[in-house]
């Protein structure tokens, strides 16, 4: 029986006690992730936030992890279950739960819930998403100053506005330090397939791109782009020990803190739905350290530019910003307004889309 099923059956023991019982249980916490943990990746990210939460918060809860729960059916089944079992606090850890969870949330207020990459809330459900964009123009200076090629590959998942603000942010960031910079990208129409991942980085550098990054789940892209000699960055999780040779930097994401947040507002019965949206600044995104390939001098302009960010004095959106067709898609002295972020469908100026 797990911590989770015997904290709850210790109670319905303790019959004659239950003021005692009431004090002293733990809260449940619960976590639906639709793969599993893993190495790296999404999946893993989040649950090295589920870890910290847990230490933070040590006694006061037991958290209960549900992996490799579909999005869908499977997921609205998982949510009730966690929540008829009395779960406080339940983070849905996937946009493709956000609609079940809503109803979900709506027939249980006294519960918590908060669903990652969603974009609609309850009164008692959340939403949480990282800026990535933020990552992505520092990893676009990385990329824009070791490319000598000035073509650098992309591949993606789908293209979905969390993976488009994060490439039209990359390319910001290159262009910023190399106008010459392009970038070639690729979707592969999965979150995580290695086989296909591999194969349109192999396409890519055919192409005589000398950097690579994705925004895919696994570590593939970077396994390919080093056993050929390129350099890379990973997304999600620091990947160096899979591509020990060539490996640059990553975006990686935190949500330890967030957790904690979340759980220990819920615990005092401050439930309110909201969106959330962190970065550099909150601390939710930042890069990995940096490989050896990597000059002081790009690692110092790094660190100046997270710095701008995060004081609020560099916008990765700040015009003029035009697509790959020309059209003007942020006019000169205006930033994009994060609202708009959402909804983006479009390629900034220096993204080329091929086919695999």
């Amino acid at each position: 029986m797990n911590q989770f099923l015997r904290r709850s059956a210790a109670c319905l023991l303790i019959i004659t006690a239950p003021a005692i019982c009431s004090a002293q249980a733990p809260a449940k916490v619960g976590f639906i992730y639709f793969g599993p943990v893993g190495d790296v990746g999404w999946t893993y990210q989040h649950d090295l936030g589920r870890k910290e939460l847990e230490k933070n918060l040590g006694s006061k809860i037991v958290v209960r992890t549900v992996p490799n729960t579909l999005e869908g059916a499977d997921g609205d089944r998982v949510a009730r279950e966690l929540s008829a079992d009395g779960t406080k606090m339940i983070f849905a850890v996937g946009f493709g739960y956000m609609k079940a969870v809503l109803q979900i949330a709506s027939e249980n207020p006294d519960k918590c819930y908060a669903t990652s990459s969603a974009y609609m809330t309850g009164p008692n459900a959340s939403g949480y998403n990282a800026k990535w964009h933020e990552g992505g123009y520092l990893a676009g200076i990385v990329a824009g100053k070791t490319t000598k090629s000035n073509s650098i590959g992309f591949v993606g998942a789908h293209p979905v506005p969390d993976v488009m603000w994060y490439l039209n942010g990359f390319v910001q960031g290159a262009r910023s330090v190399n106008p010459k910079a392009n970038v070639r990208a690729v979707f592969v129409g999965s979150w995580s397939d290695p086989p296909k991942e591999t194969e349109a980085a192999n396409a890519l550098l055919n192409q005589g791109v000398d950097v690579m990054t994705h925004y895919t789940n696994s570590p593939a892209v970077v396994t390919a782009a080093d056993g050929r000699g390129v350099a890379s960055i990973s997304f999600h999780s620091d990947m160096r020990k899979y591509a020990p040779k060539h490996y640059l930097t990553g975006v990686t994401h935190h949500w330890g803190d967030f957790y904690t947040k979340m759980t220990t507002d819920a615990l005092a019965g401050n439930c309110k739905g909201a969106l959330y949206f962190g970065g550099i600044k909150e601390g939710n995104v930042k890069l990995a350290p940096f490989g050896p390939q990597v000059p002081k001098d790009v690692a110092d302009l790094v660190a100046t530019k997270t710095k701008e960010i995060a004081d609020g004095r560099l916008n990765v959106f700040a015009g003029p910003i035009k697509d790959n067709k020309g059209v003007v898609r942020v006019a000169a002295g205006s930033v994009l307004p994060p609202s708009d972020l959402g909804k983006m469908d479009w390629f900034a100026e220096g993204i080329s889309v091929g086919q695999r």
